[in-house]
Order: C-alpha cells, then sequence, then structure tokens
C-alpha cells in the first residue's frame, strides 16, 4: 500500500486534464489579449490558405476538364492526316478504322480558310466539310443546337455556324450567309475567289467563343465542291471511347488499320502550348499559396512561444505538482494543433462551399463591382468552371495539418525543458 502511495500511476498520454489545460489556455485572458490575436490570425490565415488553396486548384481541374471535353469534342482525340499522296482513298480507311476496338468515330474532314459575310458584318471562319452522320454523331454540336436544326444540313440545303459567329453577322436561322473563299475556279488570269451564299441551318454554342465565333459546318460533299477537292479529304479526325489521357494506346492500332502512310496528330500535340501554359501557372499558383499556410504556421509558433513565455509561472506550479515533461509539451502540442486543424476543416469547408457555387459568387461579384470577371474572350468558356479533385483537396489538407503539428513542436519542446525553479524565481 505505501509502494502504491509512492508511486502513482501516471496519466496516459493526452489525457483529459491536458485537454483542459489546453484549452484554458486557448482562451486567453484580458491581459494576454495579444496572444489571443496572433492565434486568432493563424486561425484565420490557415482558414484562408487552405480555403484559396482548394478553390483555385478546382478551377484550374474545371478549366482543363472544361477545355479538353470542348477540344476533343470538336477535333477528336487523334487526327490522321496523308504521308506522300491524298487521302483519295478516305473511305476505305475511314471504314477500316471505323473497326478498330475502343474507336467511337472516325469522321473525314475537309477544312478550309474563307471569309464569312451578310449585309451586316464580315469575319474569317474556318469552313469544316464533314458527313451530316458523323456531325449528329458529335454530341458538342447536335446537342447544343439553339435555333434551327440539322436537318437541313443533312439533305445539303445549309450550313451550321457558331452562336458568337451568327451574332457578329447579325444573322439567325433561315437567313444567308456569304462565304468567300481565296482560291475558286481557275481561269486564265489564274484562280479567282469563290463567292456563294448559303442557308443558315442551325445556330450551335460550346460555350467557348475560340470555337464560337469562328466554325462553319458544311456537308462534305458541298466543302469538297467548294474547295476544289473532289476526290480527297483534308483529314480524318479520330474519337475514341476512353479518356483522352490514353490515346496513347491506339496510336498503334490505327496506324495499322489505316494501312497506308499516314502521320498521326493526338490532341495533346496540337495543343501543347495551351496546356503547358496552363499546367506552369497552377502549379506556381499551388506553391505561392502554400506560403499562406507556411506564414499561418509561422504566426502558430510566434503565438506560441509567447504563451510558453507567459505561463512560466504555470508551467513551473504544474511541474511541481507531478505535471511530466511529456505532460507538459502534449498540453502545448494539443493548442498549437487545435489552431491548424480548426483552421484547416473551417477552410476545407469554406473551399468546397465557394467550388459548389463558384459561378454564382462570380456573377455576383461581376454585378458588384459592374466589370466582367474572366470575360469568355479571353478564357474561351462562357462561364467558371470548378472540378474538386478529392485527392488533391486530401493532400492540401494533410499539408497544412503537418505544417501546423511541425510548427507546435519547438515551442512545446521549449515549454517541456523550462526550469521550475527559474520560472518560479523570475516569473
Amino acid at each position: 500500500m505505501v509502494g502504491a502511495m509512492e508511486n502513482p500511476p501516471r496519466p496516459m498520454p493526452f489525457s483529459a486534464f491536458e485537454w483542459l489545460v489546453s484549452g484554458r489556455y486557448l482562451r486567453a485572458r484580458r491581459r494576454e489579449g495579444f496572444i489571443s490575436v496572433i492565434a486568432g490570425f493563424s486561425f484565420l490565415g490557415i482558414m484562408l490558405g487552405v480555403a484559396t488553396l482548394i478553390i483555385v486548384m478546382a478551377v484550374m481541374n474545371g478549366f482543363r476538364k472544361e477545355l479538353i471535353d470542348k477540344i476533343v469534342g470538336m477535333n477528336g482525340h487523334l487526327l490522321l492526316q496523308p504521308i506522300e499522296q491524298p487521302l483519295t482513298d478516305w473511305k476505305d480507311v475511314t471504314e477500316r478504322i471505323s473497326q478498330v476496338p475502343g474507336i467511337r468515330l472516325a469522321a473525314p474532314v475537309v477544312d478550309g480558310p474563307a471569309l464569312a459575310s451578310s449585309v451586316h458584318n464580315a469575319s474569317g471562319v474556318l469552313v469544316r466539310g464533314i458527313r451530316p452522320d458523323d456531325l449528329n454523331k458529335l454530341a458538342s454540336i447536335s446537342s447544343n443546337v439553339q435555333q434551327g436544326s440539322l436537318d437541313g444540313f443533312e439533305q445539303g440545303q445549309g450550313v451550321a455556324i457558331g452562336r458568337r459567329l451568327a451574332d457578329q453577322l447579325s444573322l439567325r436561322a433561315g437567313d444567308n450567309i456569304t462565304l468567300v473563299a481565296p482560291s475558286g475556279a481557275v481561269t486564265s488570269k489564274g484562280a479567282a475567289p469563290r463567292i456563294k451564299p448559303y442557308k443558315v441551318a442551325a445556330v450551335f454554342s460550346l460555350d467557348m467563343s475560340e470555337y464560337d465565333s469562328v466554325m462553319v459546318f458544311m456537308p462534305l460533299a458541298e466543302a469538297q465542291a467548294y474547295f476544289n477537292r473532289a476526290d480527297d479529304v483534308s483529314a480524318i479526325e479520330i474519337f475514341i471511347e476512353a479518356s483522352p489521357d490514353r490515346v496513347d494506346e491506339f496510336r498503334r492500332p490505327v496506324a495499322d488499320a489505316a494501312g497506308r502512310p499516314v502521320f498521326l496528330v493526338d490532341w495533346r500535340r496540337r495543343t501543347s502550348a495551351f496546356f503547358a501554359a496552363l499546367q506552369v501557372e497552377r502549379n506556381v499558383m499551388f506553391l505561392i499559396l502554400t506560403l499562406i499556410v507556411l506564414v499561418a504556421a509561422l504566426n502558430i509558433v510566434s503565438g506560441l512561444i509567447m504563451l510558453v513565455k507567459d505561463k512560466g509561472s504555470d508551467i513551473a506550479i504544474l511541474r511541481t505538482v507531478g505535471a511530466s515533461r511529456g505532460a507538459i509539451m502534449r498540453v502545448f502540442l494539443i493548442a498549437g494543433a487545435a489552431i491548424g486543424v480548426v483552421g484547416t476543416l473551417t477552410g476545407l469547408l469554406v473551399g468546397m462551399l465557394v467550388c459548389l457555387n463558384i459561378e454564382a459568387i462570380r456573377q455576383f461579384l461581376s454585378w458588384l463591382t459592374n466589370t466582367e470577371l474572366f470575360p469568355p474572350k479571353l478564357y474561351f468558356l462562357s462561364k467558371l468552371p470548378a472540378e474538386i479533385d478529392f485527392g488533391e483537396t486530401a493532400a492540401v489538407v494533410i499539408m497544412a495539418l503537418t505544417l501546423s503539428f511541425l510548427a507546435t513542436l519547438y515551442p512545446s519542446w521549449r515549454a517541456a525543458r523550462l526550469d521550475p525553479v527559474e520560472a518560479l524565481r523570475y516569473g
């Protein structure tokens, strides 16, 4: 019995006592107001850093996903171009490629520049000849027709144009648009421009200004005649069923199925400069915004050091009544980590809420400031997208929690090393 009294059992680590003391220290009294202010700034810094990181990463992911969907929805995952001789056997090549497993669509196209004009305005455009059945299979076009229909297009009676081009030329479905190609009929004085009016059968919108303002779709047979390509096509656009990032798996099967010398270009190569710039911007933003969390973590260090200095007498008393160095260290670990955990979780909640309502927030800020935030002509998209990647979000949360925990180690160690005698003498 005496031995038991001389060696009382030590409390378990992170006991209720340690949590109680930590909570008491976080509720600073009036004379400790400055420490409370530092803790508040640390909390706000971590919350804003985490929320901003989540929002920026989600918007960057949204931009990438939306742009990939728009680009490959219009241009295909692979572009097959002829080598050595024109693609006069395009029907057979298209049929063989369509039989490759995983190929959703192989669409022969004829591309050419032209000047589109109306009685109101004129604009340079890219005319794309495509078979009517292939155009109907492009959901990005067929499911986004805002005026008219593709029925007339299927009968070769008109063209389909983008909404921004229609607005620029003040045209609606049923109006006439005049297309001027630089090279037309060959005369004794050279090639004369080809000028021909067409009926606007349909007006579509991809919500991507890069395409809505320049694309004109024309039946393939009419485009071959218009650009003097009676027997061949410019290229074959190939669409796969798998993820766009798996396009490399189809290069060899498609090349073998072509049965002739061809040059294959995938969507990443066609837009490499744009997506490389987007990735660099994304990485730089991540590093810059991580500094916000780091600064907030350093605020935790300074706040805890000041708290240890102020609580020197309390620490000495706790040590004299039996609290171990480990217990003192855990008290301040809990106090500092609480700021980081609560700040991180609050930032996670704020970031998720903003991401889920990002477009409404953009419209409200545009109305409030009377300016157009993220203009479509500059950012190619008509609305601000946000795609939450749960892996990246988890990485942000883990990084913030880790930095917050590391920030508490030195002040907690310093509190545990405090000499009770010195603290009581000079405290």
